[in-house]
């Protein structure tokens, strides 16, 4: 499907890969950006959940890229936008969402009173698993920055620690599931405060080196998971019901026009935002490329159209 793109979420993967530090993709140029909110600008023959004109959100893996003013998309990826969401808040919740969602949900089936250990909980993909954690009925603790611990609270955190001034694996313990989004040297002092049956959950995917904290998970008996978020339009649609009732949002510390992705980019190397960036498309300087072939009706494109370059690109990797 051809989506019109009107709001693209930042992720950290999206400056790493600019930086090179995500080769498996590739080398420039690329276009950059994972999370999308738009609007159904053409279908494929094959389609068959999405008409022109419906609003809609979701991924976009490489080659291609979301910060484009259009974007060719598989509808699997994609869900209907959460009603009454804009844009920019829809555009910070695929990637992030997903990748708070799957690991809690389908890989450690968190269940009401399980007690849920969230590592830079105020961050992307921190807030929403407090978030999602909450609405399961869990008893959440997050470690942040003291600062950050008013944000929490009001997102429903039951317990916070500041990493800076304490050590989480003194303090936190019989902890059911823990995800952890930074690695290092948390992954072993994570394991510290598991229950006998719980489980540690690594969504880092690129970063240090794993093969200590797997094998001292193995030696005690633990379970140690190292997690990859998989695109999902189904999934999606269950992160959608949390949002349409009211217990999931998107926090978004900083909205920023596209042609400041790489002050978007900046921000989010400190380590220090609050929730999401998202980046607006809306700027008479980005065009769309001439589609070609040309659809063979109004609203439709013909098979094999999504593999030409129907997209201008906002951002490439340098």
């Amino acid at each position: 499907m051809l989506v019109r793109v009107r709001a693209a979420g930042v992720n950290p993967a999206d400056w790493k890969r600019r930086a090179g530090h995500l080769r498996r993709f590739g080398p420039p140029p690329f276009t950059l950006g994972l999370d999308l909110a738009g609007v159904v600008e053409a279908t494929g023959e094959q389609a068959g959940r999405f008409r022109t004109g419906d609003a809609v959100y979701g991924v976009v893996l490489p080659p291609r890229g979301a910060y484009a003013q259009y974007v060719a998309v598989p509808e699997t990826s994609l869900a209907p936008a959460p009603a009454g969401l804009d844009p920019v808040h829809a555009a910070a919740l695929p990637t992030a969402g997903l990748t708070a969602w799957q690991p809690l949900v389908r890989v450690a089936a968190i269940r009401a009173g399980q007690r849920v250990l969230v590592h830079a909980a105020a961050g992307g993909v921190g807030h929403l698993a407090v978030r999602i954690a909450k609405a399961h009925g869990a008893y959440v603790i997050g470690t942040a920055r003291e600062d950050k611990h008013g944000f929490l609270k009001e997102l429903g955190a039951d317990e916070l620690i500041d990493y800076t001034t304490t050590d989480f694996a003194a303090v936190a313990h019989d902890i059911d599931i823990v995800l952890d989004p930074i690695s290092g040297d948390y992954g072993p002092r994570s394991l510290e405060t598991l229950a006998p049956d719980g489980i540690l959950i690594d969504i880092r995917g690129t970063g240090p080196d794993r093969t200590a904290v797997r094998e001292r998970a193995r030696d005690r008996g633990l379970r140690y998971v190292e997690f990859g978020f998989t695109p999902s339009g189904a999934d999606l649609n269950e992160v959608t019901a949390l949002v349409e009732r009211g217990a999931l949002r998107s926090a978004v510390d900083h909205v920023l026009p596209m042609e400041k992705a790489a002050e978007a980019h900046a921000l989010s190397e400190t380590g220090r935002v609050q929730g999401k960036i998202v980046l607006t498309v809306d700027t008479p300087w980005l065009r769309p490329a001439a589609a070609s072939p040309s659809p063979a009706r109004e609203g439709v494109l013909p098979r094999g159209a999504w593999r030409t370059p129907v997209y201008a690109t906002a951002l490439r990797g340098k």
